[in-house]
Parts: C-alpha cells; structure tokens; sequence
C-alpha cells in the first residue's frame, strides 16, 4: 500500500496520510491536493491500520464539501466509506444533540431558527423591553450575541464580565431574554448547535466518554476557520487521542464570523507532542498565479512560514484592468465572458464573477440579462428563505415541535383566517402570564371570554394541527406537504391570483414537494424531524450544482 500511495502521492502528501497517531497539523496551501491526503488517509486507516469505519469522524464546513469528500471515500474503499461519520459542525452538533438534547433541558424534536426566525423573536423582545429599533436595530443584539456564543460565553458568565456600561447593561437584559425565549420554544440557533454540544459534553461525562470511546480518528478540514467554540468542541470530541486538522492560515477570511486565527497558529501550543506537515506544492494554478500569490501573502503578520510553488509553467500573465464607472465595468465583463464562450474558449460554468458586497450584482445582472448570459447568484433569495417555503415551513415545524412560537405566529393567519395583530397579542400577552407556549395558549381558545369572537378561529387553528398532528404519524413528508397545501387553501389562494408571482411561487412549492420526495428515497429513515433537519442546514455555497451551464455570481 505505502508503495502504491507513494505512485499517486508527493511526499509531504504521503506523510500526511500515514502518520495516523497523535495530534498532526497539515498546513495546505491552496490547490496541494489537501482532500486527496484526507480521502486517502481514511482509506489507509481502513485497509492497512483495520481501524473500523465508524471509529473515524471528518469534519468540514460545508454540505458540498462533506458530499464531496463521501463520495471520494466510496470510490476510494467502495461501501465501507458509508460507515465513516462525516459531516459539518452543525450537523454533528444536531445528530448529537437529537440523542440527547434532553440531558440539557431540551427536548430532542427542538426546531432550529435561521436568521430570519432569530430576527423575528429579536424584534418582539425589542418592543416588549421598549427598547428604541430605530436606534438599536436588531442584528446589533444578534451580532453581539452571536459573538459572545463564539466565544463559549453564556448570558451569565457575560454578566460577571460587562461593566455599568447602560448599553452592556441593555445587552445583557436582550441576550437572557433572547436565550429564555428560545429555550421556552425548544428551539436553538446555529451558534447554540454548538455551544449546546460543548456544554452536553462538560456536564455529562458519560455521554463525552461514549463518544471517546467510539470516535478513534478526528480530522477537521479548514481548521483556520473555526471559533472558540468549534475548537473545544473538537478538543473534547477528540480527547487525548488521533487529531488531524488540515488548514492554511494564509486563507483565514472569517473573522467577522468569528473564526480564531489562533487556532491554527497556536496548534503546537495546545497539542505540543504535534506533528506539522506542510503541503506546498500547488496543482491548481500555474507560476505566475502562485508568484503573485505569495508577493501578496508575504506581507501579512503572525503567519505560519511557507512557499507555494509549482512545476507547471509560468503561464498568462495576470491582467488588471481599470474603469471609471461600475456601468462600463459590468459592460466589459459580459462582453469578454460572451466573447470568449463565442470563440469556444470556455464554457459559462467556467467563469465566475466575485465582488465585494452583494449590492454590486445589479449591474452584472442587467448586462447579463441583455447578453443573454444565463447566471446564479450565490447569497441572493435562498430557496427555503422565500415566503411561501418559509411559510409551509412553518407548519411543519409545528407540527413536529408544537412549543415553536415563532412558527406560530408566522403563520396563525396565513392563509387568512380572520386572526388579527390585536388577538395574537392578546394570546400573546395570556401565555406569558401563565408560563405557558404561545400554541398551549390556543387549546382552551374556545371558551376563554378574553379572546372574544375570535376565540373560535384561534381554537379552529389548533384543532387543525392537532388533527396534522395526528396524520402525520401515517404521512409521508411529501403527502404532508401536499395535504397542508390543500386543506389551509395556501394553493387555492395562490391559483386564485393568477399573477406571474403567484405562478412562480406554486412552481416554488411544487419544487419544494419534489425535494421532500427526493429526501424520502435518500434517507435511512426518512421522518418529519429529519427532513427539517436536513433543510435548516443547508448553506447558500451548497446549492451549485457541478457542470450546470451559468456563471457563478457571488461575494468574496
């Protein structure tokens, strides 16, 4: 095998495969081939070390990525690569947590808020603490939040830290607010997929040990972009055992997200028996690229030390052009993208267009629109974040997790039931009072004389996903979703408008139904919670599809 490997591998590659024990650190340029050293690892493991498949675990950032790399290792070991855990933080942290989210306080069918939903319980905590959303708007609450869970920082211990600062003082009051209302709905935002896991981990140790024992084998791909929190996380999860993180400080851009640098630079630090292995050789660009590259990269400070090179030939130079309007800019990049497909020297999917912020697309677009050249844009309007799959969404969400008040409420009058903003308040304000969920509020709707004439809508709703509730034991996803179109009149509505929207947003939910399909013949065991599951985590990148035919729009 080492002889074998050693045909298809660069020595450093080689190294990196076959030193399996203890903590290793493999510092990979761009374009060394980092997925062929994990694949292949895996693969070593396996066939020449008979380490089990489940005992191994990979971790990357993407659900591309992850796809990518299970494919590879089928290919590379044929059906055994389906036993190896490989998978992104978060869904880790979720596969984790579904088994015992209870042993924190939750229960495991807990709902997962995106940013829009994270948005929605902001903007009410904000109007019930008559806090000013002009001045303080809401992703101020969130980002802040969101950096403090980074940093493994709960709203206690973010207590013992802030001053009498008024506005430290306001966020603290916002984050225990924030917290309380998302445990009170069994529901956790991303950040708290992994800041509940570590916290699973440091108070249950006999759940951490089942994991030790199981899990023989770690690796973490772009370990440059992890946090506080996903590096303990990896650090307990791994224990004193075989640690293997692949990175490249010099490709570390996510900073505003939370990523610590010094994860990746203080390697040694935490792990002081690691074995560092640097891939520099380069099979991606050629020498002018490279060159440039590390011109460029030379400069930045606290770095760890190499030199990317290639055997390939210089190549192009590289060209730089300057306009002085963002309008003759788009025009020369559509001109030369349909030039060059005229020529027949590339294809569409061979171009790719990055700009700074998501603003700058417009023009790109509109001289795309008049060249006809077919495009996507990647971190635009994401399939599941459009109204009408945000809305059916919402009624399986509670469905499966009836504590879900942001659900709830998105959709108590949608369609129209004759529910307005005065009753929601009223039922919001009654379940507040008695400790109970926005949904418990609605079960005694009926009799309750404070809700008046509306009493009898408002309990109509909740006999109604009682009786889902009840079918959807005995209903497949797609059925679901087809019956809860049917039965709430959303597709009766929509056909009754007969706009181009509406037309779009029909073809939009029959898509959804086909991707609730799909996931019913992939899955092991395909149910409601785990087709939600798979449909919280999916990330804009995830969405290219490999040999499409556009050009690729997207931020830096």
């Amino acid at each position: 095998m080492n002889t074998e490997l050693s045909t298809i591998l660069n020595g450093p590659q080689l190294e990196g495969v076959i030193t399996t024990e203890g903590p290793v650190l493999i510092l990979a340029g761009a374009g060394s081939g980092k997925t062929r050293v994990l694949v292949h690892r895996i693969a070593y493991l396996i066939d020449e070390k008979n380490v089990s498949p489940w005992q191994i675990m990979a971790i990357t950032f993407t659900n591309k990525a992850a796809g990518e790399m299970k494919n590879r290792v089928s290919n590379e070991i044929g059906p055994q690569g389906d036993g190896v855990w490989i998978s992104t933080f978060h869904s880790a942290c979720v596969r984790i947590l579904r088994r015992f989210a209870d042993h924190i306080g939750y229960d495991t069918n807990f709902s997962i808020y995106d940013s829009d939903d994270s948005k929605t319980v902001m903007k009410n905590i904000l109007k019930d603490l008559n806090i000013d959303s002009k001045r303080w708007k809401e992703r101020f609450f969130l980002g802040e939040i969101s950096s403090a869970k980074n940093e493994l920082i709960g709203p206690e211990e973010y207590a013992s830290r802030i001053s009498s600062d008024p506005t430290q003082r306001m966020l603290l009051r916002v984050y225990r607010e924030y917290q309380s209302r998302l445990r009170a709905s069994n529901a956790m935002d991303f950040d708290d997929l992994i800041i509940n896991t570590v916290m699973l981990f440091k108070t249950d140790v006999e759940v951490l040990n089942n994991y030790n024992n199981k899990l023989k084998y770690i690796m973490v791909d772009e370990y440059q972009d992890t946090n506080t929190a996903q590096f303990e996380l990896v650090r307990l999860l791994a224990g004193s055992k075989n640690l293997c993180v692949v990175g490249d400080d010099d490709q570390s851009i996510y900073k505003f997200r939370g990523a610590n640098i010094r994860n990746i630079l203080d390697f040694e630090r935490h792990f002081p028996d690691a074995k560092v292995i640097r891939l520099e050789q380069n099979y991606r660009s050629v020498g002018n690229i490279l060159d440039a590259a590390n011109g460029v990269i030379a400069n930045n400070l606290g770095r760890k030390t190499k030199k990317l090179w290639t055997d390939k030939n210089a190549g192009e130079k590289i060209h730089v052009r300057g306009f002085d309007s963002a309008y003759e800019e788009a025009s020369y990049i559509a001109g030369n993208i349909k030039s060059r497909v005229y020529k027949g020297e590339g294809r569409y999917g061979d171009f790719a267009v990055l700009y700074r912020t998501n603003a700058q697309s417009r023009m790109l677009e509109e001289k795309f629109l008049y060249e006809n050249i077919p495009y996507k844009i990647v971190g635009g309007v994401n399939f599941y974040q459009r109204r009408e799959i945000k809305d059916i969404l919402a009624y399986l969400r509670i469905i499966d997790n009836p504590k879900d008040d942001v659900a709830v409420r998105r959709i108590l009058n949608v369609p129209k039931r004759g529910i307005g903003a005065a009753s929601e308040n009223k039922v919001s304000d009654y379940a507040a009072e008695h400790d109970i969920s926005f949904y418990e509020a609605l079960s005694g709707a009926r009799s309750n004389p404070l809700f008046g004439r509306s009493g009898g809508k408002l309990a109509g709703f909740y006999d109604f996903i009682e009786e889902k509730k009840l079918a959807a034991g005995n209903e497949s996803v797609s059925g679901l979703i087809k019956s809860l179109l049917e039965d709430t009149g959303y597709s009766a509505e929509l056909k009754a408008e007969h706009t181009d929207d509406s037309e779009n947003r029909l073809l939009n939910l029959d898509e959804f139904i086909s991707k609730a399909a799909d996931y019913e013949t992939t899955a092991e065991e395909p149910t409601l919670s785990g087709f939600l599951e798979e449909v919280s985590l999916i990330a804009d990148i995830d969405s290219l599809v490999e040999g499409e035919e556009y050009v690729v729009l997207m931020t830096l």
